[in-house]
């Protein structure tokens, strides 16, 4: 760890909580965003910017940018898990349900890292785990009920928001049991480049086609989310996995999606009734007893 790194983890409970804000507001700004470009359009042109950007600024700060070639399968899983599949996902759930739904399902990502820990490495769960992943299960149904009654393809919307928080916690269990020894900037610099690529393929066949003038408030948003959350907040997040406990570092998906909700409602107008309440609740509660684990277990 380099003196910089040294500094920042001094402040890395401060960090987190700003991580938590980044993303919670973000998920508004790239619903307005995507009123002008398809899903896979907006995605192909941040993310390998994204990535192009932390590896000049890693070549800028002097990191070596190779990657030992034992590890390119482990980044490929995790790229495409994670950053490409939650990328994908969770921006068509975007067009099909609230900003604030959206979020809640995708970060749902801790119960899914439960269950993917039990299925590839034998990792049992006990009954406080399995309370956590049913009342996490009772939040996705209750903002399932009035998200059927009220939006025509909502069941696309669900399912596109599970399965990001599934990729997410897929590559999340692959690194922690696989990790790859290499400067954060670094690995956080290639995983968002490779996993443009299946971005952008999926873009050139499945995308609008399009050529376009963005409007100045859909520019602003591809800038703000190309630097900000996307660049900025994935090098801090897997710069806090390494400089917080799990435990700690893992309050940030308690917060995301309630602050996406709240942010949805006061940007979009989204719903914001009892309902999302109750399902707010529900996962928190979940993912509460998922996280904060009794001294004798920690």
């Amino acid at each position: 760890m380099d003196v910089q790194d040294a500094r920042l983890k001094r402040h890395a409970p401060w960090l987190m909580a700003l991580l938590t804000l980044i993303w919670g507001t973000n998920w508004p700004v790239i619903a307005l965003a995507v009123r002008e470009v398809s899903a896979w359009t907006f995605r192909a042109l941040t993310l390998p910017v994204a990535g192009i950007l932390l590896l000049l600024l890693a070549h800028r700060r002097k990191l070596p940018l190779a990657i030992p070639r034992q590890h390119w399968p482990m980044l490929l899983c995790s790229a495409w898990a994670f950053l490409a599949l939650w990328n994908v996902a969770t921006t068509l759930a975007l067009t099909y349900i609230p900003s604030g739904q959206a979020a809640l399902l995708g970060f749902t990502m801790p119960l899914w890292a439960a269950l993917w820990s039990w299925l590839l490495f034998g990792h049992t769960l006990d009954g406080r785990q399995w309370l956590a992943l049913l009342l996490g299960t009772a939040g996705v149904i209750v903002l399932m009920i009035p998200a059927f009654a009220s939006y025509a393809h909502a069941p696309l919307g669900l399912v596109y928001g599970l399965a990001s928080g599934a990729g997410w916690a897929l590559s999340t269990v692959l690194l922690k049991h696989r990790p790859i020894p290499v400067p954060t900037t670094v690995l956080t610099g290639w995983q968002l480049l490779l996993a443009s690529v299946p971005v952008i393929i999926g873009a050139w066949l499945l995308g609008d086609h399009q050529w376009f003038m963005p409007s100045a408030s859909s520019l602003a948003a591809f800038i703000y989310i190309t630097l900000v959350p996307m660049l900025f907040g994935n090098l801090l997040w897997f710069s806090l996995i390494q400089w917080l406990p799990p435990q700690l570092v893992s309050l940030s998906p308690i917060m995301i999606p309630m602050v996406a909700m709240v942010s949805g409602a006061i940007v979009l107008n989204e719903p914001l009734g009892w309902q999302q309440w109750l399902a707010m609740m529900l996962s928190a509660s979940g993912l509460g007893l998922m996280l904060f684990r009794r001294s004798d277990r920690s």
